[in-house]
């Protein structure tokens, strides 16, 4: 979906960041600005300020900036497209959508009326069920038997459908609403002509989108019928696919603990988050997909997949581990946990302790291994024939893996185990495995002359001022003008964001990665970008040792050349006199 700079730039504007920031945080005016706890990592005394006349919050522990936008983006876990749409309705702004026939946004406007209206209608489900739950004493005694607590309940919002075939008739008087078939919460017989409650003597788990919206309901039942458990089925507002139980109730705590552990179900997650693990969440009964990998990573970079030992764990650990592998690069952690087939995650830490669960975390198996274990599943090594088999494994799992160095090694320890050097194997596999490293991209081709700096210096200033959006404006006029003179791709590209600063003002980057299409060297910032490690990527001192050794290097250089016309030249004789004065008096 494109999204007009235009339309952005004006959201920005009408958006208060200190009103979108101030739902979720807890401000308080100091001075011109209002300060309050970072959201994004754990602090006890405040570093966390918003501006309202520069619209832009910044913490000074963890280094976290951005507009209203980037908050919804950081803290919401949700993608550019996904912030501005919930901005703009939260502002009654229509998001217009370049390309897109008069028909095809009437269709759109329409989808997104519904969904409103049917998360309304699920909400008002999900109250009705937690009011059922208080006057439960059966229910209650469940949850207490699990060893849950109330407090624990009314954050994930625990509720007990009743029994009786129309329980949802005494909640929605017009029991007929075609509404209530949309959002699962009523089947109809079209056999007998009947309708009735989905969810009947059970205990309701909802759940909820990144923005806190409920979308759907998991039910247990009470003893041992069967289905053990069950779901809503996929809506205009529910899709198992792409949706992961507890990660609203979670978003904090997967910053705070550094990683995200999928479990296998609701019970897990809300047990394990009464005995000290918050940071849990659960697949919807259904393998886990790309898409829930995806949006994991947009909350942390280590997940920790937690299955059964037994032989049904193993086959969903597989189905994760394709999920997992477009979305394992050089600077993100995923691990595969396998517990004895007796336990769960709440049984082993009720048994061995909070202590003994961390470790067993801790030495989870790395995806590295569990890729080379699953191609070599079933093959013997022993004989030529096994060994080829297990290369044939290998392939389709190595060629799923982001180019980079854990792609480079995973190829070396194959061909090993394959008895074959790197080259025979990349021979064999022929484009799947190229025997060097290639780009994704084209490499660019410089059109015109200009400086350059040496290897890597220019790629990072590049990294520093596109994802701090306050780097820019940090930087002197000589600052810019050094940079903006730079040979291209890099020279272009920061004159560009020059412009862009001088127009728009500092913007993140999701909303210049927006703004950048169709420029010749997008292709090559977009690359620099996504290889940056996440740790670095504001460190605005950095950039300005990088400024430093190039006025050091360029001095060098005009140095260098002076005494090299000094010989020949008089004019050159008495700069380079000039020159070294003014390095001992510390003058230019």
């Amino acid at each position: 979906m494109a999204i007009p700079q235009s339309f952005i730039q004006e959201l920005v504007a009408r958006a208060d960041v200190v009103e979108i920031v101030g739902r979720y945080v807890q401000l308080k005016k100091t001075g011109a600005n209002y300060s309050g706890l970072c959201p994004f990592h754990a602090e006890k005394s405040p570093s966390f300020t918003v501006s309202p006349t520069k619209q832009f919050y910044h913490c000074f522990g963890c280094g976290k900036n951005g507009n209203a936008i980037g908050f919804l983006m950081e803290h919401a876990g949700m993608n550019f497209v996904e912030a501005v749409k919930d901005l703009a309705g939260q502002y009654g702004m229509q998001v217009p959508e370049e390309d897109a026939s008069p028909q095809d946004r009437a269709r759109a406007a329409q989808q997104r009326e519904k969904q409103a209206t049917l998360t309304d209608v699920l909400e008002k489900a999900g109250e009705a069920y937690r009011k059922h739950l208080r006057a439960s004493p059966r229910a209650i005694d469940y949850f207490k038997g699990r060893g849950l607590s109330g407090e624990i309940a009314k954050q994930f919002g625990l509720g007990y459908a009743p029994e009786g075939w129309r329980s949802l008739a005494s909640v929605f008087p017009n029991y007929d609403d075609p509404l209530l078939v949309e959002s699962g919460l009523v089947i109809v017989n079209e056999d007998e002509d009947k309708r009735y409650d989905r969810f009947r003597d059970r205990v309701m788990f909802p759940i909820r989108n990144v923005k806190g919206e409920c979308i759907g309901f998991g039910g247990r039942v009470l003893g041992d019928d069967k289905p053990k458990y069950l779901n809503s089925p996929e809506t205009p507002v529910f899709s198992k696919g792409r949706e992961l139980y507890g990660l609203f109730e979670a978003r904090q705590a997967l910053r705070e603990q550094g990683f995200v552990l999928v479990t296998e179900g609701y019970m897990d997650v809300v047990a394990l988050a009464q005995l000290g693990f918050p940071n849990a969440v659960a697949t919807l009964g259904t393998a886990c997909t790309t898409e829930h990998v995806q949006k994991l990573f947009r909350f942390t970079d280590s997940v920790v997949f937690s299955f059964d030992g037994d032989d049904a764990g193993r086959r969903a650990a597989r189905k994760a581990l394709d999920g997992a592998l477009p979305y394992a690069t050089d600077v993100r952690t995923v691990k595969f946990l396998f517990l004895p087939s007796e336990h769960d995650p709440d049984s082993y830490i009720r048994e061995f302790g909070r202590d003994a669960f961390s470790r067993y975390v801790s030495d989870a198996i790395p995806l590295s291994r569990f890729l080379i274990d699953a191609a070599r599943e079933g093959c013997d090594l022993a004989t030529a024939e096994g060994r080829a088999h297990m290369a044939a494994n290998a392939k389709p799992l190595w060629t799923a893996l982001p180019d980079g160095a854990l792609k480079r090694q995973l190829l070396g320890e194959i061909a090993a185990l394959a008895q074959l050097e790197s080259r025979e194997l990349s021979s064999l596999w022929g484009d799947a495995a190229p025997a060097q490293p290639v780009r994704r991209r084209e490499p660019y081709r410089p059109r015109r002359p200009g400086r350059t700096l040496p290897p890597g210096r220019a790629d990072r200033a590049l990294q520093i001022v596109f994802m701090d959006a306050m780097a820019w404006d940090a930087l002197s006029h000589d600052d810019h003008h050094l940079l903006c003179e730079l040979a291209p791709p890099h020279g272009p590209l920061f004159a560009w964001l020059d412009s862009q600063v001088h127009e728009h003002g500092p913007q993140p980057w999701e909303a210049l990665r927006a703004a950048l299409s169709g420029h010749e060297f997008e292709p090559f910032l977009v690359d620099q970008v996504e290889k940056m490690l996440p740790d670095i990527e504001h460190d605005l001192s950095e950039l300005r040792q990088i400024l430093a050794k190039e006025r050091a290097r360029l001095d060098a250089e005009r140095r260098t050349a002076l005494v090299e016309r000094a010989r020949s030249d008089p004019a050159a004789y008495e700069e380079l006199k000039r020159l070294l004065a003014g390095e001992r008096t510390g003058s230019p």
